[in-house]
């Protein structure tokens, strides 16, 4: 049986090809299952998952108890806003004290960078980061990715513009290591205060010089044509 080379998923840029590939595999099963009249499996039977998310959330918090409870994990939700973490409990206390309850598997979303990584080297679980600060949104990437290859059949050799403030995205960036680990080739435009300075010279950046062209309504493709 094949399994993904990392314990946990805190981010695209820790994954290969190999694991995303397997994780796509694993995702068309699972999408035929849905389709089903009975849309459970008892594939997560007996794993405990606590979602802990110290940011508002709806769609990503809703997607992840969903996915869960149709794997049949039992689920413990947590909100920052109506816990200890009030009080100034610290994360590691407030992680441990739900890992007493035998947890299995911990969701994450914090409104700090790297917080995944920190905890997935305090905790005796599994970590998946969902939405660490502006650094990354794997999952979210992951989507993203699966979608385009299902719509267009692969992503190698393919050209995507990734449009807005890319500096502050969590996704922007999951997105350009997904993207590019599958063969494609990714642009960023937005305005350049709004970009980041880590960005490697194979990411070609296309400015979008609002003076000079007098207007925000701007045909895109058009745009971007002759630039990539």
């Amino acid at each position: 049986m094949k399994q993904l080379s990392v314990e946990h998923l805190l981010g695209i840029k820790y994954l290969n090809k190999n694991d995303i590939e397997l994780i796509f595999d694993t995702a068309n099963h699972f999408k035929e299952v849905i389709n089903r009249p009975i849309k459970k499996v008892p594939s997560l039977r007996d794993i405990t998952i606590a979602n802990l998310f110290f940011e508002n959330s709806t769609r990503t918090k809703l997607s992840f108890e969903l996915a869960e409870k149709r794997l049949s994990a039992d689920v413990i939700n947590f909100s920052a806003n109506q816990s200890s973490v009030k009080k100034g409990e610290s994360l590691i206390d407030t992680v441990n004290n739900i890992l007493a309850m035998k947890v299995d598997i911990v969701v994450m979303r914090h409104p700090n960078v790297g917080a995944g990584v920190f905890l997935s080297k305090h905790v005796n679980a599994k970590i998946i980061n969902a939405g660490d600060g502006t650094h990354e949104h794997p999952t979210q990437a992951l989507l993203d990715a699966f979608s385009i290859q299902e719509k267009l059949g692969t992503l190698e050799g393919k050209k995507v513009v990734i449009v807005g403030d890319i500096l502050h995205s969590r996704v922007a960036l999951s997105n350009i290591y997904c993207l590019k680990m599958l063969g494609a080739q990714v642009a960023v435009c937005g305005p350049l205060t709004l970009m980041p300075k880590y960005l490697n010279e194979d990411i070609k950046i296309i400015k979008i010089d609002i003076e000079r062209l007098g207007s925000l309504v701007i045909n895109l493709a058009q745009y971007l044509k002759k630039d990539f």
